[in-house]
């Protein structure tokens, strides 16, 4: 009987576990990592390739990673089995190209980008990186290839600051504030 019921518990769970796949057409290449799909009733959906991430468009090898994905999928109709979402509610997903072949491993196998461990442990990806890196395959050419993550931390390091202004008032010990300007040129605790 017990068994019973826990069969009846998986028969009618299964479709809140399966996994969300979507088909349709690419219709636009964002970059090596990132593309938007056509799906039948219309929609456009843009879909970020599960376990990878490849180069920004400023990184060496970001417009080859970006042509590459074009040349692999454009134009072309694709199934993307849907993992999750992102913060930006692109779509994060594994996609298989008509022919069977998934564009993660084809890029990654390229070496045009990275297997992003941050989010994904597949030991398959970990490998294919790794061959590539041995091959010296596309950006693993490189002397001392910089992860696209560490670029963006190290671009957003280096973006002053805009139109912050600082208070133009003086704290008791002579110094002058750094607390940032709101009103009249002077932070919240000097407006008094």
């Amino acid at each position: 009987m017990k068994s019973f019921f826990t069969l009846l518990l998986i028969i009618c769970c299964y479709p809140v576990f399966a996994l969300q796949t979507l088909t349709g057409k690419v219709v636009s290449i964002a970059d090596g990592d990132t593309f938007t799909i056509l799906t039948a009733n219309k929609e456009q959906v843009k879909i970020r390739l599960y376990g990878i991430d490849c180069p920004e468009a400023k990184q060496d090898f970001g417009s080859k990673a970006k042509q590459f994905t074009s040349t692999l999928c454009f134009q072309k109709i694709v199934k993307a089995e849907i993992k999750n979402n992102d913060r930006y509610g692109r779509k994060i997903a594994v996609v298989h190209l008509p022919d069977g072949r998934i564009i993660n491993k084809e890029i990654l196998r390229a070496g045009l980008a990275w297997h992003y461990k941050h989010y994904d442990n597949s030991k398959e990806l970990a490998l294919i990186e790794e061959n590539a890196r041995k091959n010296k395959t596309g950006l693993w050419s490189l002397k001392n290839p910089v992860a696209p993550w560490e670029f963006r931390s190290n671009k957003r390091k280096k973006q002053p600051q805009k139109n912050k202004k600082l208070c133009i008032a003086y704290t008791k010990s002579g110094k002058h504030c750094q607390h940032a300007a709101t009103t009249g040129n002077r932070c919240w605790q000097h407006r008094i």
